[in-house]
């Protein structure tokens, strides 16, 4: 998708930073800052939209409501990509994803969003620890200035 390699340009310039909304059980937003980038869906091979994740109620409004939109930005420039969302996690297991691809997932999801890590063993042990999930954006509507 054209447009997604312009947001890409542009999330590269600052460390792939996105601003992600969900909604609430009461209807209103709910955002936060997240590492977003490309990566491939790990059952599909589909193009999606990753970030790693935790926290028992953000996880929960996923969930239940799994549309969101990430906002990236640099300057006066900014791009916002809609979709609708999978997760991938201890808690939320998903056919042909074990624990071993889990582990390769998470990393995969964190190298896409621009990170490197020196100790890749402490990296999987801090992800299995705090039950971290992937989250996959399957993109419906890109729009933005870039």
């Amino acid at each position: 998708m054209t447009e997604l390699n312009a947001v890409w340009s542009l999330a590269a310039r600052e460390s792939y930073l996105a601003v992600v909304s969900i909604t609430r059980a009461d209807g209103s937003v709910h955002s936060s800052l997240v590492n977003a980038g490309p990566v491939r869906h790990p059952v599909t091979g589909e193009a999606v939209v990753g970030y790693v994740t935790y926290g028992r109620v953000k996880l929960a409004n996923l969930r239940e409501r799994p549309a969101s939109a990430l906002s990236f930005r640099s300057g006066w420039k900014w791009a916002t990509i809609e979709g609708t969302c999978e997760i991938i996690g201890p808690d939320d297991p998903a056919d042909g994803v074990d624990d071993e691809r889990l582990r390769l997932l998470l990393r995969e999801v964190f190298a896409g969003a621009g990170g490197s890590h020196d100790d890749w063993d402490a990296y999987d042990r801090v992800m299995r620890e705090e039950r971290r999930a992937a989250v996959l954006m399957t993109p419906t509507r890109v729009y933005g200035n870039a």
